[in-house]
């Protein structure tokens, strides 16, 4: 199929889901750029009313919200595929999948991250030391809890990449671009192995910070 157009923005690590899930579905896509300070806009708003990124389009199907795009891809571009047969393997990823988006980035990505990364690289603002501290323990519990579900295996719903691997992977490896990752993730060697193997991969490379903004500079 083609007509795959991700609106998104440099950085995003849900943005980066919708794309590694593309590359890894060997899908053509096309970028198109959305700068932060646009998200309330009109016109951006007319495509994602909370004023949130990314936005999937396909041949004019317009569809928000990171794990049904995931899912939308998964069942359109069938091969290969990101959701196990088995229905315990599958219930773990739905399962990674909520945890990623209620406890990972909610109350903590969206605070060390925002505070670390985009408060000073984009807004030219220190970090609040102050929320940091205030949401470490749950940080803690999270990244525990992740590698507690992760436990020996290659991948979290088994020993194939899922959908859980590509919605997880760029949100702790944006975590890990800062100070507080070492303290989070260092006495977990499952979970430290498992993403120097999710960057080693094609998906995960082509769809860094840096790879996105030269697109989205060049669009």
């Amino acid at each position: 199929m083609s007509g795959f157009v991700v609106h998104s923005a440099a950085g995003s690590p849900f943005g980066r889901s919708v794309l590694a899930t593309l590359e890894e579905k060997h899908a053509a896509w096309r970028l198109a750029p959305v700068a932060v300070g646009t998200l309330r806009t009109p016109a951006h708003l007319a495509r994602h009313p909370f004023g949130r990124i990314p936005v999937l389009e396909h041949d004019g199907f317009m569809l928000y919200e990171t794990q049904a795009s995931l899912r939308y891809l998964d069942r359109v571009l069938p091969a290969p595929s990101l959701t196990p047969a088995d229905p315990r393997a599958a219930a773990r990823m739905d399962q990674v999948m909520n945890v990623s988006d209620w406890y990972l980035f909610n109350g903590v990505g969206n605070v060390i991250g925002f505070q670390r990364i985009v408060r000073p690289r984009l807004m030219g603002q220190p970090a609040d030391e102050a929320a940091i501290a205030d949401v470490l323990p749950k940080a803690h519990v999270v990244i525990d809890e992740l590698a507690r579900l992760l436990d020996d295996g290659p991948y979290f719903a088994g020993t194939a990449l899922s959908l859980a691997d590509l919605l997880v992977a760029p949100q702790i490896d944006f975590l890990a671009m800062t100070p507080e990752w070492s303290a989070l993730g260092a006495h977990h060697r499952n979970l430290s192995a498992w993403l120097a193997r999710m960057a080693e991969r094609p998906s995960l490379q082509a769809t860094t910070w840096e790879r996105v903004a030269a697109l989205a500079k060049a669009a």
